[in-house]
């Protein structure tokens, strides 16, 4: 810091012109840099209740031209103080080092993705959070830089508002986009004058495009003509337990190894939706598909290099090496739907999906096809005794 008088005399200018406007700030001078002094409400996880005399570091050089920023904080911070919108977390440092108030657009994402991602110490799991970001934050932040980019005239909330009119109205992007937009203007404390859930829109999953799911047969047929072993495991896996592509890769599977009558399988924490586990839809398909011998292919599983997603990419890959007539995700369905059949209550099938009762029914009870009702009328009339199971009913009419 210049400790001489010269530059002293100016801090003591500055804080008679504040003083004279009645803003209630001072400057002071602390090492090499300048802070700020005045009645301030109580910082975030204060036990304090009401304002008292704090100082704030602005990270400015005490310099002339460090000084003159200084007043013009001053100025903005006492605005906020007299309409009550003063928030401590722009000016507290952030992971990484600096102040939100001091950084440019790009340093602004970079610290809004140390917080996200930091998230996952607080509870989350690390390699979720991960891929949650690369798939359903990353991009649109990227688009909102771009569109920064190409139109410096616009506030920070405009380009938030053109990147949201850039996706397609009533769409699951449009929602993603509203997310990842909203998570960002509550961690740079922008105030957004039109509410997000305007642009929602109605997507829901009612709008999802319906799947023409395989049959139990032509999951079998297409299973045995795999020829690489460690393939027609994971397909088997993903028949029988209905895991998530990458899920296969994070499990325990003593229990089949081990050779129980019905082995449970364990889902690992490290996986999207952490530990869980998950029973065999039929039992009978562990020894259809061997699976009993747990053979899985080379891939890298090491997150800290590697994400869940590319996992899940490689898996979806081989599919279409093998030409498998449906994606990995159709198997992960199919045995949802077949759990309905056996009569598994919803609670349950969510729990070993991983996901909630609200997203199951909503999502799986819609692709109980035509077939699949003639199929649960017949095995319940059976039940009953007024059809013999297995005899050809009266289908149902068009």
């Amino acid at each position: 810091m210049p400790e001489n008088s010269s530059f002293g005399a100016k801090i003591e200018q500055a804080n008679k012109r504040l003083k004279a406007a009645r803003l209630g700030l001072q400057i002071e001078c602390r090492g090499e840099k300048l802070c700020l002094r005045g009645t301030l409400p109580p910082r975030p996880n204060s036990y304090r209740l009401n304002p008292y005399q704090q100082r704030i570091s602005l990270n400015l050089p005490a310099t002339a031209a460090g000084l003159k920023q200084a007043e013009q904080e001053a100025k903005v911070i006492a605005a906020q103080l007299i309409q009550n919108t003063f928030d401590w977390q722009v000016y507290l440092p952030v992971k990484g080092g600096g102040r939100l108030h001091q950084m440019n657009l790009p340093e602004k994402l970079l610290a809004f993705e140390h917080h996200f991602l930091s998230q996952s110490a607080a509870g989350g799991h690390p390699a979720a959070m991960r891929t949650t970001w690369e798939k359903a934050y990353q991009p649109y932040l990227k688009k909102l830089e771009a569109i920064a980019q190409q139109h410096p005239h616009l506030s920070l909330a405009e380009a938030i508002y053109a990147t949201l009119e850039q996706t397609r109205p009533h769409s699951r992007s449009r929602q993603v986009c509203c997310t990842a937009m909203s998570a960002l203007a509550d961690f740079l404390h922008i105030d957004l004058p039109k509410d997000l859930k305007q642009y929602w829109g109605n997507y829901g999953t009612s709008r999802t495009q319906m799947r023409d799911l395989p049959s139990d047969e032509q999951i079998l047929e297409v299973g045995d003509r795999i020829p690489n072993p460690a393939w027609r495991f994971v397909y088997g896996i993903m028949a029988a337990y209905g895991l998530r592509n990458h899920e296969v890769f994070f499990c325990d599977y003593s229990a089949l190894q081990r050779g129980d009558p019905t082995p449970v399988i364990e889902v690992l924490e490290t996986t999207k939706t952490g530990i869980h586990q998950v029973w065999p839809f039929p039992p009978a398909w562990v020894d259809d598909f061997n699976l009993r011998e747990v053979c899985l292919p080379p891939l890298k599983t090491d997150l800290t290099q590697t994400t869940l997603q590319r996992i899940g990419q490689q898996v979806s890959l081989q599919f279409k090496r093998y030409q498998i007539p449906f994606s990995p995700y159709d198997l992960r369905h199919a045995w949802a739907v077949r759990t309905i059949h056996f009569g598994l209550p919803d609670t349950v099938a969510a729990r070993m999906m991983g996901h909630s009762v609200a997203i199951h029914t909503r999502t799986y009870h819609r692709w109980i096809t035509r077939r699949d009702q003639q199929q649960a009328v017949e095995a319940a009339m059976s039940r009953v005794g007024l059809l013999p199971l297995g005899c050809d009913a009266e289908p149902f009419p068009e």
